[in-house]
């Protein structure tokens, strides 16, 4: 199997170097210098030279470049680290810059602290939300099944649960360590089955191997745990976070896992969240459970990574002041301040599930003494699944672009107490199938989450473009630009075919991808839309409403509580609009929910013409893998425009003013 080699083709930037000598000038060697000599001369084949003199370029460590170890400096035959880390960021950005042609010059430190990725992958190789085959890192070698059954049970294991595919993994690490993540969490937050074990013997050590890969390229590991271990595998009765058997089990634990991987990042937690245990089951709070992990890590340097994503799952939907989107809020913002500064709360950065269109997390500059990360999502499992095009950097950006008490990017790391303990996060996409995310496609997301952590004041077009670049070497520059358009509207044509203007989930239960207007309406998941004769949309205002508009700092809040304030994107998420509203763009609620559906589909159609006329102009294998998926997506689009026009037409009574194609 030829395994993809996306944005870092070896035998392109080979070709382009072939003629160089290199020096490495450094103050220590270490883990990652050691790995830095060894992408040179094993990776790309290049010449390394003792003697400076002979050198056409010179890599320099100096920690004196800046206060942040992770910055670099490129000009033109001369990179230069605050520390081998930032050599290491120093050289893959020097190869992007050479590979793109663009003048060698360019001084850069990262705008995020922490720029982690999250796995969803459980130790019997499937992949929760996985669009692109099995675990990379756990499942039978060989083995690339990853259907979804429709139930996150795991699979029958025999043997060993590690995959052991160093060599991808090392690959992946490469591709991590170029765009800039530093973190990585191994395992599924649902920690199932064997998946509790792997803090402990003898799965801790084959852990530990993966881990010093990853830290040649600069990448911490974290494990996501089960709150109920110490009852689960430790023998106690109980998981009581105030329990002194229980802090006492934790302690031991962590300090094994430190004696096997020295420089271990640290856990991840997910709570008392969609039938998880936690804390609350003890009457405790989150910053009680939170905090006792803490104190086993600080000897350690670790960190305690929590999430947020606490809600009731059992909400009774016949409630309308009953509103999921206040439950991190309600849960956290209370406890401000109460969290050891080696906690982080990972926030999502909407209030209710990685949506189509949300609107920021209030608490991200509500929030004024907690560590914090904002949480994004590269796995398409509400953005189409990796089959339908989904590009989805202008909506990451304008989540971080957006005011709230300060611009989100930056109140991240300004309301964190240690501004190194703060950043961005996200749920990775990336699995066994040769092209790693499915649809040669999903790359950029993947690319585009790692290079906006490093600059968030890059544009979603800069970060595209340079991934056609590195990733389309030898296509041309026309057939480049069909890609960049294809790509550049599909998130807006994506949300204009499903559910536009922030109305939420009318997506098939628990699989996500397609259409079911009331999937969810009567259910206990609290993502509503209430739909009636009259109108849709939830009201979250404080006047009639849920009262969640008013979480928001006054500016933004005033803005939202007034129906005719409220951006277009928005307004179903704040408000339940007539069906004859005029909104924004002079148009009706009705008209606009039509409008939308058919211009989607349409505009579908067009991306299938578009790139079927690349047919011979880019790689015959990327040719079928997207025309595959494009096949699959007009028919998702066209389900989604018949079946939501068609039933708003049969609640609402009104015509399509064009007079299109609606099923009564």
């Amino acid at each position: 199997m030829m395994i993809d080699e996306m944005w870092l083709q070896k035998n392109k930037l080979k070709k382009l170097l072939s003629q160089e000598v290199f020096f490495l000038d450094l103050v220590k060697e270490d883990a990652v210098s050691l790995r830095l000599r060894k992408e040179l001369i094993e990776w790309l084949g290049l010449t390394v030279s003792t003697d400076r003199a002979q050198a056409t370029i010179v890599l320099v460590v100096n920690p004196e470049l800046s206060v942040n170890a992770e910055a670099y400096e490129i000009q033109e035959n001369l990179i230069k680290g605050a520390s081998s880390s930032g050599l290491l960021y120093g050289f893959y950005n020097f190869l992007r810059l050479k590979l793109r042609g663009k003048k060698l010059e360019e001084s850069s430190e990262p705008s995020q602290a922490l720029r982690m990725i999250n796995h969803w992958d459980q130790v019997d190789g499937t992949i929760e939300r996985g669009y692109a085959g099995e675990s990379i890192f756990f499942g039978t070698p060989g083995s690339n099944d990853n259907t979804d059954t429709g139930s996150f049970a795991l699979r029958e294991i025999k043997g060993d649960i590690f995959r052991n595919d160093f060599t991808r993994l090392e690959m992946y690490g490469r591709f991590l360590a170029s765009i800039g993540i530093n973190a990585i969490s191994l395992n599924n937050v649902n920690v199932r089955g064997l998946g509790t074990n792997l803090i402990v013997s003898p799965y801790i050590e084959k852990v530990g191997e993966i881990a010093r890969l990853f830290s040649g390229f600069g990448i911490k590991t974290f494990l996501s745990i089960n709150w109920a271990a110490p009852r689960l595998i430790g023998g106690l009765r109980t998981s009581d976070p105030l329990d002194e058997a229980v802090c006492a089990w934790w302690k031991k634990v962590i300090g094994h896992i430190y004696d096997v991987v020295p420089d271990f990042g640290g856990f991840v937690v997910k709570a008392d969240s969609e039938g998880e245990p936690g804390p609350y089951q003890y009457g405790r709070n989150h910053a009680d459970g939170a905090n006792m992990l803490a104190e086993s890590f600080a000897p350690h340097g670790g960190l305690v990574i929590w999430r947020t994503f606490v809600y009731n799952s059992q909400t009774d939907w016949r409630n309308r002041k009953n509103d999921r989107a206040k439950a991190a809020y309600e849960n956290f913002m209370a406890l401000d301040g109460d969290f050891a500064d080696n906690v982080i709360l990972q926030i999502k950065f909407g209030p209710i599930d990685f949506g189509v269109r949300e609107p920021l997390m209030p608490l991200f500059g509500a929030l004024k003494k907690t560590n914090q990360m904002m949480e994004f999502q590269v796995t398409a499992e509400y953005l189409g699944h990796q089959i339908d095009l989904n590009y989805v950097l202008p909506q990451w950006l304008e989540i971080i672009h957006t005011d709230n008490y300060g611009l989100a990017k930056d109140t991240v790391k300004e309301n964190s107490p240690l501004a190194a303990n703060s950043g961005f996060v996200a749920i990775g996409n990336v699995g066994m199938d040769e092209n790693w995310c499915g649809n040669k496609l999903a790359q950029a997301n993947f690319y585009g989450f790692g290079r906006m952590c490093w600059n968030n004041d890059l544009t979603a077009a800069e970060i595209l473009r340079e991934w056609l670049d590195m990733t389309f070497v030898d296509v041309d520059e026309r057939a480049k630009k069909t890609i960049y358009e294809l790509l550049m509207t599909s998130n807006q044509t994506y949300e204009a075919y499903t559910t536009p203007l922030a109305i939420g989930n009318m997506i098939v239960p628990h699989y996500h991808y397609g259409p079911s207007i009331n999937g969810y309406e009567y259910d206990r998941w609290g993502s509503y839309h209430f739909a009636d004769r009259n109108g849709l949309g939830v009201d979250r205002t404080m006047v009639t409403g849920t009262g969640y508009s008013g979480l928001y700092a006054p500016e933004l809040a005033e803005i939202y509580e007034d129906i005719n304030k409220t951006p277009d994107e928005l307004i179903l998420f704040f408000h339940f609009v007539n069906y004859d509203h005029l909104l924004h763009n002079g148009k009706t609620l009705i008209q606009t929910i039509y409008d939308l559906h058919f211009e989607g589909y349409n505009k579908v159609l067009e991306f299938q013409k578009s790139w079927q006329a690349l047919e011979g102009k880019i790689d015959e294998i990327t040719f079928r893998n997207v025309s595959q998926r494009l096949e699959l997506q007009v028919q998702n689009a066209k389900n989604w425009r018949d079946q939501i026009n068609t039933y708003f037409y049969r609640m609402s009574g009104v015509e399509d003013k064009y007079g299109r194609k609606i099923f009564n």
